[in-house]
């Protein structure tokens, strides 16, 4: 029986574009992203794994993105819209360029902020918060859907999924510092009889954008 969770990244967003942080804001998919999403539905299409089961954000460019899989699959399935999968906070970070931000705050600090477990940029989360609404709702609902035999898909964000990758490997919080997740990208994992994930490559898509 077939035990499979599907975590993808959303596609490349309007302000992934623009190289801007996003956070709680609400950007649609650029062309590319819904390319990227595309190419998702036909790796896994490759792969004969069809989603019998899916969750994704409250926000647009994941739900886009999980809406285009599933079109692109020829699936009727609707995926469950959780505000515990929304992206971090990134409180005063927000809507600025990369590059200003760092000019503004120093890049030393914008890189604990972005990349540390437990530091948070004003008014926002740190990876440790977004673990901590992101990894009781995974256990609830997403993983006893996959050890149960569900192919399970979720569309979500970069941190979210940093978290989740850290939870279900086990790494430690200077390990997770290195863990860099690109838009569009899945990443498969496949559970054990005794509920234990094991991470398995997919084959890339033959006409990636």
């Amino acid at each position: 029986m077939p035990r499979t969770l599907i975590i993808v990244r959303h596609g490349e967003s309007e302000w992934n574009a623009n190289n801007r942080f996003t956070g709680r804001q609400n950007p649609r998919l650029t062309p590319r992203g819904e390319q990227q999403a595309r190419n998702t539905a036909r790796q896994l299409a490759n792969a004969k794994l069809l989603p019998t089961r899916a969750f994704t954000s409250e926000l647009r460019r994941a739900r886009q993105t999980a809406e285009i899989i599933l079109n692109t699959l020829n699936h009727k399935l609707k995926p469950v819209i959780a505000a515990e999968l929304n992206e971090r906070d990134y409180g005063a970070l927000t809507g600025l360029d990369k590059e200003e931000a760092r000019e503004r705050f120093g890049a030393e600090t914008v890189r604990r902020w972005r990349r540390s477990w437990d530091a948070a940029p004003p008014n926002g989360e740190s990876l440790k918060d977004t673990a901590a609404r992101v990894i009781p709702y995974y256990e609830t609902y997403i993983a006893p859907c996959a050890a149960a035999g569900e192919t399970t898909l979720l569309a979500a964000h970069g941190n979210v999924i940093r978290a989740l990758v850290m939870h279900i490997e086990g790494l430690g919080p200077r390990s997770v510092e290195e863990v860099n997740i690109e838009t569009g990208e899945p990443i498969l994992y496949d559970f054990a009889a005794d509920g234990a994930a094991k991470r398995r490559a997919l084959s890339p898509s033959a006409d990636r954008a």
